[in-house]
């Protein structure tokens, strides 16, 4: 039986760790951080453990190129996915809503959008046009449409307790090169494969981090909002379920390194988003701040790198990671292009595609 180390315990790590073993492969992950409770989690400490502090949520991104058109694939695949998981493990951590798009300068891509379009063509189920009477002042175009939320903390412990029970091993330690895991001692043998799904590149030269600073509020919401601004900035929130409260966010820093959230920047987060949806405000018309957040997402130029690389010879790295902040909405479809590009490497054949969960051991 093969024998693959995953580097990296973040959502991309744990999913393709999870569809790996699907493949009936022995699985070990290796990280220096793993999934707790938010309520202990070190947000300076492991600020650069992305997962915890993501939005974790899927949106509408109508693709104009291939690159996107790829994206877009892995964000079907991964909706598909969620839902699955959510119908067969109510406690996984996925929540099922509403999502809202606000867009003050539509482009060509979402102006041309049609219901019919949406649904068959980008897969999109419940999406429907919003009239101008739905519409916050500022904004021209809008719409909803069926999407998932998770509670990255539940979530995240959920999809490493179910990779523990399937006879999964992890092993907590720092790596400062992919290179040096082949050299290691394991208990299921030596590595055949390396799945490089540690989020930060190694010394990628096109990597970078963006940082986001977010809000979290107590305020449960109902529904996921986004809102793009004109002038390029953002507005939303996410609902973690499970109490977990909501997420209130809008900023991308690429390279600020800064881990200190700014009070000023929560002000006006928070102001931002209660004039976009003020449903989401008490019957006081205030939030109840729980917490700032600091995030660096790793980020690449020219999109994720997704391939196969032979290193010192004959050892063989798939790599898995730059996703910037898209980790969450692209996870499951990514988890099964790994699969197939280990089948390729291991047996000369492409994995079949994931088609429902009861075909999986998930």
């Amino acid at each position: 039986m093969p024998h693959i180390v995953v580097l990296g315990a973040g959502v991309i790590g744990l999913s393709s760790a999870l569809r790996v073993q699907a493949q009936g492969h022995a699985v070990t992950i290796v990280a220096r951080d793993f999934p707790s409770g938010s309520e202990i989690i070190d947000a300076q400490n492991q600020i650069n453990y992305t997962s915890p502090w993501g939005g974790a949520h899927n949106r509408l991104v109508p693709p104009t190129n291939a690159a996107e058109d790829r994206e877009h694939g892995m964000s079907v695949r991964t909706f598909d996915y969620m839902y699955a998981i959510q119908a067969r493990y109510p406690e996984a951590g996925i929540t099922l809503m509403k999502g809202i798009e606000y867009i003050e300068n539509p482009s060509d891509a979402y102006r041309s959008l049609t219901e019919e379009k949406a649904r068959k063509q980008l897969g999109m189920l419940g999406f429907k046009l919003l009239s101008r009477r739905d519409l916050p002042q500022g904004v021209n175009w809008g719409c909803e449409y069926d999407t998932w939320c998770v509670n990255p903390m539940v979530y995240c412990s959920f999809l490493l307790r179910r990779f523990a029970i399937l006879g999964g091993s992890v092993l907590r330690r720092e790596v400062r090169d992919p290179r040096e895991v082949f050299s290691w001692d394991f208990e299921a043998g030596p590595v055949d494969v390396l799945i490089n799904a540690s989020g930060n590149g190694f010394g990628d030269e096109n990597m970078f981090i963006t940082r986001g600073q977010t809000c979290l509020v107590a305020n449960p919401c109902s529904v996921t909002v986004t809102r793009q601004n004109a002038d390029g900035s953002w507005t939303f929130c996410v609902p973690r379920g499970f109490d977990g409260g909501t997420i209130i966010g809008g900023t991308k820093e690429p390279d600020n390194w800064d881990p200190n959230p700014s009070i000023e920047v929560r002000k006006e987060l928070l102001r931002k988003f209660a004039a976009t949806y003020p449903q989401i405000l008490d019957r006081n018309g205030n939030f109840t701040v729980m917490k700032d957040v600091v995030g660096r997402r790793p980020t690449r130029k020219g999109g994720m790198r997704v391939e196969n690389e032979t290193v010192d010879g004959d050892k063989r790295i798939i790599h898995a990671y730059g996703l910037g902040g898209r980790g969450y909405e692209l996870s499951w479809g990514l988890a099964d292009v790994v699969a197939q590009l280990l089948d390729e490497h291991l047996n000369g054949t492409s994995a079949p595609p994931y088609v429902s969960e009861s075909k999986s051991k998930l």
